[in-house]
């Protein structure tokens, strides 16, 4: 038998896992049904160990699934070939620590809050003092809430960031060891910064009324760009928040950020609520009120299918398509530009096609033999993928027929001096749909199909020869 040499000490969100469960637990609660806020701030009334009691309670978290942090793992099982009594101690609630050290099999004791008990600070520091006595015990965490903690340890184990060195470089702590936090900074992915380049939609009105050299409309399309981008990446950083479970079972939706850890929830939220303050703060100062108006509507919903439209069927996608259809509408009220309607039209379908595209692509992935099997978070079955593609390749041919109905109105006649040269815009686009529904059905569809043409070969050079006979034709 080991001899023990050493009390090892664990803390948990932060440090062992990377994340906190007070915020996972809390976005799972209000998640389907976000007026239950109100009852957090209920329980929170009645004390902090309260309301992470109440959510333990009720809470269906996958523990299996939460981001673990892999160098701290290694350092507790070191500790245990050394031969050291190992505890998890931590400020969230008993039901859920219980179950992560089950979990885990990896602690000979665990320590945590409980219904009139937050374990946090000074409370954790004299429970561990009580037990182990002062000096007699090693502690690893992460936060400034530790510092009363690792005075009082023989051996304080830091998990690095620079906020909690400069932290401790003000303190009586001279001597610690740095665990690597097992993190990266990604907020360029967490914005999706990627998905901007949709908001290119916002200059179609303007090149379809020639205006394209009017440096005036240009910077205001320019400033619609970049405020749409605020107000798309504050949504998509609050989905991901919301969607965290479903994202931690997915494929590769579970490399995102938040799913793995990468970056804080407390963070997410405070990143979502500036980007959304930008958003509209700048909207009102730089363009006509209007546009304020349609980005609004835009917000909105996309707020309502983050939180709900997306987990029923035909709905999400529909709503994709009017998400998309939006950016067009609110480019032409930035720019004083009055609409088509055979654009409206045409911008429903295609974008309907593609977002089919993707469900498409996600029900692929599935290849499963019960076709009862459903996609986490949609409301979709393995066995609706032949629908799906037959629903998604006519909507597709159908905006190539309404761009066949408005190349031949009369209205639209006369901006074109050369309209036989434009009439191949058709095929071109018959043939660039095709290809995208081929590719998703033989499963080489894995991401979103207006982001995978932004990297696609084949889709640029049909892009680039659209807009060359655009031109031609003008």
């Amino acid at each position: 038998m080991n001899k023990i040499v050493s009390n090892f000490v664990v803390d948990l969100d932060g440090t062992l896992i990377k994340t906190d469960l007070l915020y996972e637990t809390s976005l799972e609660f209000i998640r389907d049904n976000p007026f239950k806020i109100f009852t957090l701030i209920f329980w929170l009334l009645k004390g902090k160990s309260v309301l992470k009691h109440k959510l333990a309670s009720v809470s269906n978290l996958d523990i299996t699934l939460l981001p673990y942090n892999k160098n701290v793992i290694e350092l507790i099982n070191k500790k245990r070939v050394e031969g050291s009594f190992i505890t998890l101690a931590s400020a969230s609630n008993k039901i859920l620590v219980d179950q992560i050290a089950s979990h885990l099999g990896l602690f000979d004791e665990v320590v945590a809050s409980d219904y009139d008990l937050n374990l946090s600070g000074k409370f954790k520091r004299d429970i561990l003092v009580k037990k182990y006595g002062s000096i007699n015990f090693e502690y690893i965490g992460n936060s400034r809430d530790d510092l009363p903690i690792w005075i009082e340890a023989s051996k304080p184990f830091v998990i690095n960031s620079k906020a909690i060195v400069r932290a401790l470089s003000r303190s009586d702590i001279n001597s610690y060891e740095l665990v690597d936090s097992d993190r990266s900074n990604d907020w360029l992915k967490a914005i999706r910064i990627h998905q901007w380049a949709k908001n290119i939609l916002v200059f179609v009105p303007l090149f379809l009324s020639h205006q394209y050299i009017n440096l005036h409309m240009l910077i205001a399309g320019f400033q619609a760009f970049i405020l749409f981008g605020f107000c798309a990446s504050s949504v998509y950083v609050l989905n991901d928040l919301l969607d965290l479970q479903d994202d931690r079972k997915h494929t590769y939706k579970k490399f995102r950020p938040f799913a793995a850890g990468n970056l804080s929830i407390k963070s997410g939220l405070l990143v979502s609520i500036l980007l959304l303050f930008l958003s509209f703060a700048l909207s009102i100062l730089m363009l006509p009120l209007i546009f304020v108006f349609w980005l609004f509507i835009y917000y909105i919903l996309t707020l309502v299918y983050s939180v709900l439209l997306k987990r029923y069927a035909v709905i999400d996608v529909v709503t994709l398509s009017i998400l998309h259809t939006l950016r067009i509408i609110a480019g032409a009220m930035a720019l004083n530009i009055e609409l088509s309607f055979w654009l409206l039209a045409f911008s429903m379908f295609i974008f309907l096609s593609l977002a089919m595209a993707k469900r498409y692509a996600e029900l692929y992935e599935l290849k499963s033999t019960n076709i009862n099997q459903k996609v986490h978070g949609r409301g979709y079955l393995a066995s609706d993928k032949q629908i799906i593609a037959s629903f998604g390749t006519a909507s597709g041919y159908i905006s190539v027929l309404v761009l066949a109905l408005y190349l031949n109105d009369a209205d639209t006649i006369k901006y074109y001096s050369n309209l036989e040269v434009i009439w191949f815009l058709c095929p071109l686009l018959l043939t660039w749909i095709s290809r995208i529904w081929l590719l998703s059905t033989r499963g080489l569809m894995n991401e979103d199909p207006v982001i995978f043409a932004m990297h696609d070969k084949f889709s640029l050079y049909i892009f680039a020869i659209l807009g060359i006979l655009f031109f031609i034709a003008t």
